[in-house]
């Protein structure tokens, strides 16, 4: 693969696209100049790091996550002992690695920031999980313990609108603290299936270990199979349904206020999935529901995903393409940077390279694809600190080319 850092710089074509996609923005700002660059092609200045928005709301969060986990801990010891607790808790930790390994798979094209990632285990193994214990709480103090249809409610309607409200909640904060760093749906989807993984993982815990206490080995094996084998995406994929809203919300521009409406609409479809699942196992077949419905629910989610994954390329694609009319990338390097295999080959090229220059080529790629992202933020109106970050992204892009080729 060879790249051309010094092709003359051409007039930009800077119109809005006309995506036929459910995803267009419907609303652009003015379009920003890109300067071209400079015929040497030396680094360009780097603007002065833009101020990090929602720190100090990130340090408070950390900190009630804190307090409740503290709680939590003190509430699995009491009730359910610490062997039986840890036990709980190895288990859980097998379908959380996978879930967790999968979704890095669906971000491998724009990877979020690892601390929002983390943050969104959290909110859902901790935030989350205290909020349904504790709404369970009073209801048990107000109506004492359910038997027969009160069982039944809190199976199929307590349980999936407060555990959607509490996960979807999660979500909802990543958007308003973390706004630059939720650019669509599939920033949406990664958010909402991590805070389902987290709950799913502590949930997991309590159920492994109230199987070992009444049923020893044998029921417990069953219990992972049926949770840890089965259905360790069910909740993943119930609050993927309510980050899918804001995602969209965040593509159009919508400020948290404004993305409030979108995330309720998600929250009753993941209400909906959550109740349906609950139900399948409450009223009939688990198992032939699960064959008939479930597993094709799950082939379209996996669909679904694809089709994001498409989009965000050719949203790369596009966004780049601007770039490169004002000569900032050539022809071949936007071809490269937009298509998996065209990643693959590049970094095939760099390990060639004297030295094995790869980390310098997955720089390049992470880098231009944030560009893309930042550009596509810059056009929609929704970053005002967009144009220090791409005088950043594209003094670093320069430098790591010439890194690159450099004897």
């Amino acid at each position: 693969m060879t790249f051309d850092p010094g092709a003359a710089p051409q007039r930009p074509s800077l119109t809005p696209p006309e995506f036929a996609s459910a995803f267009a923005q419907p609303h652009y700002a003015e379009p920003a100049t890109i300067v071209p660059p400079t015929t040497s092609h030396a680094p360009v200045p780097v603007a002065a790091a833009a101020p990090k928005r929602g720190s100090s709301a990130t340090i408070w969060l950390v900190g009630v996550l804190v307090l409740v986990l503290v709680g939590l801990i003190g509430y699995f010891l009491n009730a359910l002992g610490p062997g039986a607790s840890l036990l709980g808790m190895i288990l859980a930790f097998v379908p959380l690695v996978g879930v967790w390994f999968a979704v890095r798979l669906v971000d491998r094209w724009e990877p979020e920031p690892r601390r929002l990632l983390l943050l969104a285990v959290a909110w859902g193994a901790i935030a989350a999980v205290g909020i349904a214990l504790g709404v369970d709480w009073v209801l048990t103090l107000l109506f004492g313990l359910r038997t027969g249809v009160g069982e039944v409610l809190q199976t199929v309607v307590q349980a999936p609108v407060v555990e959607e409200f509490a996960k979807g909640l999660g979500v909802l904060l990543i958007f308003a603290i973390a706004r630059r760093s939720f650019d669509g749906p599939v920033d949406g989807v990664v958010y909402g299936a991590l805070v389902g993984a987290g709950f799913a993982f502590t949930e997991n815990i309590q159920y492994f270990a109230v199987s070992f206490i009444e049923g020893g080995a044998v029921e417990t094996s069953t219990t992972f199979f049926l949770r840890g084998i089965l259905s360790p995406f069910a909740h993943v994929m119930f609050t993927s349904v309510t980050g899918f809203a804001l995602g969209l919300a965040a593509r159009r521009g919508l400020t948290t206020g404004q993305a409030v409406g979108p995330w309720l609409v998600g929250l009753a479809g993941a209400i909906a999935l959550h109740a349906f699942w609950n139900g399948s196992a409450t009223f009939g077949d688990f198992f032939v529901l699960y064959l008939t419905l479930q597993v094709p629910l799950f082939i379209g989610f996996i669909l679904g995903i694809v089709a994001l994954r498409r989009e965000e390329a050719r949203l790369t694609r596009r966004r780049l393409g601007d770039y490169a009319a004002a000569g900032w990338f050539t022809p071949q390097e936007v071809d490269m940077l937009a298509t998996a295999a065209g990643r693959k080959s590049a970094l095939a090229w760099a390990a060639t390279l004297r030295g094995d220059r790869r980390p310098m080529m997955r720089s390049f790629i992470s880098d231009a694809t944030a560009l893309a992202a930042t550009r596509q933020r810059a056009l929609t109106g929704r970053d005002p600190q967009a144009a220090a970050q791409e005088h950043e992204l594209l003094g670093r892009i320069v430098q790591t080319r010439a890194a690159m080729f450099a004897p």
